[in-house]
């Protein structure tokens, strides 16, 4: 099937980064939220990012425009019923996210592609509370969607052939590129990364290093583009948690529990920069280290 109307739930970081890349690529696309300041928020973001793509020359004005004009804004979930596709961008819970899967199926089509942009959670258990899992998967997109070439395809146990197909070449569409990913605890991306963030944490718990020297020798040592607790700061130390446990529980071995100093950062609602304290303070003109 030809994907056209895109249903997009959560209009956070994510939520506003996959509006985006759909719009630009000719899709008509729906954005829920519940709240209407996120959804005005999102738009706004959706335009700077767009505007420095022009300023880049990437993009043309017309472009821009088109893109802009193609996004709808909604806090009634039911408005994304007409959708071919809906992907789903809440907050990491599977609570969450189920809830909102069971709001919407009274209301989506007979031929709708569920997908959730879950970065660990077992898309064969979010599809099976829902009346299609032969036409459920994982759609996860990479952070910042707009710049981040990668899109993982997670199959659960029941996607069937046809979905996998139209989601393939969605992104094909949206020039990304798509690696298939087993339906296991976090996938492969995050079940590589977070563990080498949470072992940066406990690199600085037991005093090996500061977060300055901990970031700063991943960048030079290893020329990774931006040090692990500084990653982690971006990402948001909630979600990274999360992803741990999701991989502690989910695989029953010890070398996934989460740092004690992770869990502590998370209970001070220390979570990076949407809370601007994370390992770092930034508060300031410049990101200070917080220990």
């Amino acid at each position: 099937m030809e994907i056209k109307t895109v249903g997009i739930v959560g209009a956070g970081q994510m939520g506003s980064g996959i509006a985006h890349v759909f719009a630009l690529t000719g899709h008509d696309v729906r954005l829920s939220d519940m709240s209407q300041d996120a959804l005005a928020n999102a738009l706004a973001l959706i335009d700077r990012n767009i505007e420095r793509q022009v300023s880049r020359g990437k993009v043309t004005a017309e472009d821009k425009a088109s893109a802009m004009a193609r996004i709808r804004t909604t806090t009634k979930l039911a408005e994304l019923g007409p959708s071919d596709l809906i992907v789903e961008a809440a907050t990491e819970r599977e609570t969450v996210k189920t809830a909102i899967f069971e709001d919407l199926l009274p209301h989506i089509q007979p031929h709708t592609i569920l997908t959730s942009n879950t970065s660990s959670i077992s898309i064969t258990r979010l599809a099976s509370r829902t009346d299609r899992p032969e036409k459920f998967m994982g759609l996860h997109f990479m952070n910042p969607v707009p710049v981040m070439q990668l899109v993982e395809l997670i199959r659960g146990i029941a996607t069937d052939e046809p979905t996998y197909k139209a989601l393939h070449s969605v992104v094909e569409k949206l020039g990304k590129t798509a690696a298939s990913a087993e339906d296991f605890p976090a996938f492969i991306v995050n079940r590589i990364l977070v563990p080498m963030i949470n072992e940066a944490v406990y690199t600085l718990y037991e005093g090996v290093g500061s977060v300055k020297s901990i970031d700063e020798s991943l960048k030079l040592g290893a020329n990774h583009p931006m040090g692990p607790l500084e990653l982690a700061d971006f990402i948001g130390l909630d979600t990274c948690l999360a992803i741990m446990n999701v991989l502690h529980d989910g695989l029953a071995d010890t070398k996934y529990r989460p740092c004690p100093l992770l869990v502590k950062y998370v209970e001070a609602g220390w979570l990076g920069r949407k809370s601007e304290r994370g390992f770092y303070d930034y508060r300031g003109e410049v990101p200070v280290p917080t220990r």
